[in-house]
């Protein structure tokens, strides 16, 4: 089985073995911030700063994603606040650093995505805190002490990598550049952090009275309606700047393993179902994208 095959299972049976043992990896539910800090780690090694290019198309993105997340929750929170958790959850967190991998394959520009990954990482650490205080997520403190908590948290998780990756660069270059060839290892700590999440997110599922089959279904529901949106919007700004895979990629393909956890760490935890459901969604319009684009190639 080639290196492309077994990738294209892999997250498929993650999902599914976490859902199927959710017992045992529930139990390993304090481990995703460590495996999220070192996928973004292996990852921006990837990244030379000297490769870091912010420009106006980058910008216009991060405006979008942070725009199009808090209308989704003002919109839904007038129906149900648990729905605009889990729609906003879709869309306010960054892009999934898979995103160059799959925008690379589709012929996007490479450099352009790794940049614009890093500034919604970024964006998110500092606008994240603000956010889930304004929400109420820990209610029994002042808002400018729930900032500080989630800032705190959060802070370091995104950025840190980032800052990791290149004191490594300018301090031992030849380790740099040997976790920079070795790209693979970031895709499988996502596997991993995806098995456990989807497990937590199933144990408490499964803890659910009946009667929230409902909100359930309609959480998936609004995650697959968001999912096509932004796909469809990504492309639109990309189009506009030259590059319509890369602008899709971008807003549509989000880093649900942390949207998971940051729904269950400050929100209400069944909102994680939206961005749970996202998973599945976002890998169907890319298996879809990747199937479409072979058969475009072959035709020429």
């Amino acid at each position: 089985m080639s290196h492309q095959q077994r990738r294209t299972i892999a997250l498929p049976l993650a999902m599914i073995i976490g859902a199927v043992f959710h017992g045992f990896f529930n139990k390993l539910s304090f481990l995703p911030p460590y495996l999220i800090f070192a996928m973004l780690f292996v990852t921006y090694c990837r990244i030379s700063s000297n490769e870091v290019r912010f420009r106006t198309f980058h910008w216009v993105l991060l405006a979008a994603q942070m725009i199009l997340g808090t209308t989704i929750y003002a919109v839904l929170y007038s129906i149900d606040p648990l729905l605009a958790q889990g729609g906003m959850m879709c869309s306010f967190v960054p892009t999934a650093m898979a995103a160059t991998t799959i925008g690379g394959m589709l012929g996007a520009n490479v450099a352009t995505m790794a940049s614009f990954c890093l500034m919604s990482n970024m964006g998110v650490a500092i606008a994240a805190p603000i956010a889930f205080a304004a929400i109420g997520a820990h209610p029994e403190l002042s808002f400018i002490q729930s900032v500080g908590i989630i800032l705190w948290k959060v802070v370091p998780l995104l950025i840190m990598p980032f800052v990791c990756a290149i004191l490594l660069e300018n301090l031992a270059p030849k380790w740099h550049e040997a976790i920079r060839k070795k790209q693979i290892i970031s895709f499988w700590l996502w596997a991993a952090s995806l098995t456990v999440v989807l497990g937590r997110t199933v144990e408490f599922l499964i803890a659910q009275p009946s009667e929230n089959y409902s909100i359930e279904i309609m959480l998936a529901g609004i995650a697959l309606v968001i999912c096509l949106l932004q796909f469809t919007l990504g492309r639109y700004i990309g189009r506009r700047f030259g590059d319509t895979v890369a602008g899709g990629q971008l807003i549509g393909q989000k880093n649900t393993v942390l949207a998971i956890w940051m729904a269950q760490t400050w929100l209400d935890p069944l909102s994680s179902v939206a961005p749970a459901a996202y998973v599945i969604w976002q890998n169907i319009v890319n298996s879809w994208q990747l199937w479409r684009y072979k058969g475009e190639v072959e035709n020429r």
